[in-house]
């Protein structure tokens, strides 16, 4: 008899999510779907409220990742002022995001998918579990607490506190950095480079075991999308957005990343709260794209810092289009951050007094794009004469890799998943496909409809008493 396997919920991730597999009569995965079950709704919150709200009201979004929202938010308010941003409050709000990105990737490497690398993908689920790695690897258990720690000390010592600053503003930021905390800032530096230099030599060292999975998560073939410098060097802040195919080939480049509405598309697919995009011009849904580390590798020429070029040479040549080194390439772009935050804590105007430019609002409509942990995330805000918001519409990093996941889940359970001896091991490698995006559910969840719903009430006889469909 067909039959479906559920899993929910999805574990060791940001959010609430679930995973339906379908066996055919002969217990073979016919289909899977990954549905997102929550609705966060914060486009539509936000309506009334005036603009200079916005950064610290979408930072709420998250709170994880709520320097991203503060940063894209802010920049989207930026262009409603219509203002060009003192390249010392620039260069901070750099500082800023690279340290988010850095105690994000430490949370989703170390914490969330660690067990997995580290105690076996069919390990006991009640060990496999950080704790599990505390007691089995030490060392890189406290590396990882470590690593994130020093970001969030860098978040706070710009931003007065480690969540939810309210530092980042339109205009730039609202107070300049001191000698004392970039001196600070500078001597944690060295001590994050050697953690991710050493976790990266043990991760290289690692992945001749995960043969296995790094295949069976490479079979979905994509575009890649992120931001770039001019040179088509790793760009985190500002840069214009390069779309690459499967094979790295450059499909788009140097597109403004205000103009997104011309290239990206928004579907709704009935299964899940979030929002399907796609790349315009192959349609949907052959227009599926990843974005976030393993993208953001994929489609530069460097990452433009010595030791991440260096580790950049071992990461091509890895089976690039593998979702599976989505974990490799967060341990880069570590190093990537703390190696560039030291670049701009050198610049010569860091210490700058002039850091926010002071404007009215001299435009009815704002975008703001950057990258988030997860890859690229995108604001667009219109206002009306009082500034008060009339319209907000959000892409979210997780939100462009949706499409990714959900067909991703299918190809997994395909590989893995046999009706006939199920066991514990199978479904946690699906769960680690959806694992290796790092996806952050409570940011991205805003598309709003009706979404089928299927309650039961179950007696204590395991009996279903009633139930009802939507």
């Amino acid at each position: 008899m067909p039959q479906t396997i559920l899993i929910d919920p999805v574990t060791r991730i940001e959010g609430h999510a679930k995973i339906t597999i379908q066996l055919n009569d002969a217990g073979e995965v016919e289909n899977a779907h990954f549905h997102v079950t929550q609705l966060r709704g914060f486009e539509k919150f936000v309506e009334g409220r005036p603009f200079q709200e916005m950064p610290s009201l979408m930072a709420r979004i998250c709170g994880i990742c709520p320097v991203s929202h503060l940063i894209a938010s802010a920049k989207a308010c930026d262009a409603l002022l219509a203002v060009r941003i003192p390249p010392t409050g620039a260069n901070l709000r750099r500082i800023l995001n690279l340290a988010q990105i850095i105690q994000s990737h430490a949370l989703s490497f170390f914490y969330l998918s660690s067990p997995d690398l580290l105690l076996g993908m069919d390990a006991d689920p009640a060990k496999r579990n950080l704790f599990g790695v505390a007691q089995t690897h030490p060392q890189l258990a406290r590396d990882g607490v470590r690593l994130r720690q020093i970001g969030q000390q860098i978040i706070e010592l710009l931003g007065g506190k480690r969540i939810h600053p309210g530092w980042v503003v339109p205009g730039g930021v609202s107070e300049p950095l001191t000698t004392e905390k970039r001196d600070a800032i500078l001597a944690m530096l060295p001590e994050g480079i050697t953690i991710a230099e050493r976790t990266l030599k043990w991760y290289r060292e690692a992945l001749a075991s995960y043969a296995a999975e790094i295949a069976a998560f490479g079979t979905l073939k994509t575009l890649f999308m992120g931001l770039v410098t001019p040179e088509g060097q790793l760009e985190m802040y500002h840069g214009m957005i390069r779309i690459a195919d499967e094979n790295r080939h450059i499909v788009a480049d140097q597109l403004a990343p205000t103009d997104y509405a011309d290239f990206i598309g928004e579907a709704v697919e009935p299964h899940s709260y979030l929002k399907s995009p796609f790349y315009k011009p192959m349609g949907y849904p052959d227009g599926i794209y990843r974005v976030g580390p393993l993208a953001r590798l994929n489609i530069i020429s460097s990452c433009g810092t010595p030791r991440a070029d260096i580790e950049m040479e071992y990461f091509r040549r890895l089976d690039y289009q593998s979702s599976f080194h989505y974990h490799y390439a967060r341990l880069i772009e570590i190093l990537y951050g703390f190696e560039k935050i030291d670049e701009l804590l050198h610049d010569e105007d860091i210490l700058s007094d002039r850091v926010r430019a002071h404007a009215i609002p001299n435009s009815s409509e704002g975008v703001g794009v950057s990258e988030a942990p997860r890859g690229t995330l995108m604001h667009h805000y219109e206002i009306d004469r009082n500034g008060l918001i009339t319209r907000a519409n959000l892409i979210i990093a997780t939100g462009h890799n949706n499409m990714a996941m959900d067909r991703g889940v299918y190809e997994v359970a395909k590989r893995y998943v046999h009706g006939a001896q199920l066991n514990e091991g199978m479904l946690n490698r699906v769960e680690a496909l959806i694992r290796s995006f790092d996806p952050c559910l409570s940011c991205s969840t805003h598309a709003v409809g009706q979404m089928p719903l299927h309650v039961q009430l179950v007696a204590p006889d395991g009996g279903v008493v009633d139930e009802i469909k939507r």
